[in-house]
């Protein structure tokens, strides 16, 4: 014989035996196991055993009463999410209000309907059904971010180790290709001569992203101090545009300074990475002939701002955000694909904003882009 299982466990508490049987039996009739409790004291013993779904509470009783009893379920880890009914012969608005500042969700004045009994008693199982179901799901959220979390970690972690290894055996090729450069440069053929120098700024490119890299970290774990002196904002542009060197080839860099010169209190050798990250990306999107733009602007309150301008495909205004984090992607239409900006502009995102700046981008598709920083 199939024996159906109980929709839920319900406590009903109350002294007088009459209505423990009329209870009991009502929830039985509609698939609910019942149990009895005579008074509070009973109720906590019968508590230990076993935790309910659902309790049904009296107010008045002999010994521990209802709004105590209740007050001691809301203070008890493992009883305070059970779902108290008030059932009372009690009518008056105080006793009402004092029940649900006990902790009450619900208040049946006796005599009652048996309909309004089952009718509060499944509204308020099924209302804590949805609340278990979202506790679960927000401790899955939880678990989820947490593992998240460490696989961040672990990737930051083998990235760093990677980064580190390998920026020994590259600095070793860019010196013998320097020297290579410095000593047969000038007697080699141009083709070969062209395709040193183009190799010579690959690996000096993937110098940079190394540094960037660990830059990156170190920003990150608040391991990067800044060696802050007054400097020349126009020196820093040129210096920076000295460094890109052969990249700028075929390209047109135009300037547009004050003519009184803006300094700021900066760590120089930073912002000047900042800057070569920027007319970098500018450069390469630029198409060869054309034109990028630096300009300076000194800011109200002794601030300077960079910007830099590219005529290349733009960026739509869903990714203005998202190219500043980590690995961050941006479809360029003109292309077809999505571009990766790697960690270039991460780091440029972290190291403004560690000198008390902002960074962001103009920037429409088939417009180009203007990408500006300000610092203070």
């Amino acid at each position: 014989m199939n024996v159906s299982r109980p929709k839920a466990d319900i406590l009903i508490v109350d002294d007088t035996p009459q209505n423990l049987d009329v209870l009991s039996s009502l929830l039985q009739s509609h698939g609910y196991q019942a149990r009895a409790a005579i008074n509070g004291d009973i109720a906590l013993m019968s508590l230990r055993s076993m935790l309910p779904d659902l309790i049904l509470l009296d107010i008045r009783m002999p010994g521990l009463g209802g709004f105590d009893l209740c007050r001691l379920l809301k203070q008890d880890k493992r009883t305070r999410e059970i779902p108290v009914i008030f059932v009372s012969a009690l009518d008056e608005v105080t006793d009402k209000v004092e029940a649900f500042a006990a902790g009450g969700v619900d208040y049946v004045t006796k005599p009652f309907q048996a309909e309004e009994v089952i009718a509060r008693v499944e509204t308020h199982l099924h209302l804590r059904r949805l609340q278990r179901e979202l506790e679960d799901k927000h401790q899955r959220l939880e678990d989820n971010y947490r593992r998240l979390v460490e696989l961040e970690s672990m990737r930051d972690n083998l990235t760093h180790m990677m980064a580190h290894d390998l920026r020994s055996p590259l600095m070793s090729i860019l010196y013998r290709m320097s020297q290579i450069e410095q000593k047969l440069g000038p007697s080699l053929p141009a083709p070969e001569r062209a395709s040193l120098a183009a190799a010579l700024v690959a690996a000096r490119r993937m110098n940079e992203m190394i540094s960037a890299m660990l830059d990156v970290s170190r920003m990150e774990a608040g391991r990067m101090p800044l060696n802050r002196e007054r400097r020349d904002v126009a020196g820093l542009v040129d210096e920076a545009i000295e460094v890109l060197g052969g990249l700028s080839a075929g390209h047109r860099i135009q300037t547009e300074r004050p003519a009184e010169g803006v300094c700021v209190e900066c760590d120089g050798d930073i912002v000047r990475r900042v800057i070569i990250n920027l007319l970098g990306n500018a450069l390469k999107f630029t198409r060869p002939g054309t034109e990028v733009r630096i300009r300076i602007e000194s800011r109200e309150g002794g601030g300077a701002r960079v910007s830099v301008q590219d005529n290349g495909p733009g960026i739509p205004a869903a990714y203005h955000e998202k190219i500043f984090e980590k690995f961050g992607q941006a479809e360029i239409f003109e292309a077809g694909q999505k571009y990766s900006t790697g960690l270039g502009l991460t780091f440029c995102k972290l190291a403004v904003e560690s000198h008390g700046g902002r960074i962001g981008v103009n920037s429409r598709v088939g417009q180009g882009s203007t990408f500006w920083f300000d610092l203070p």
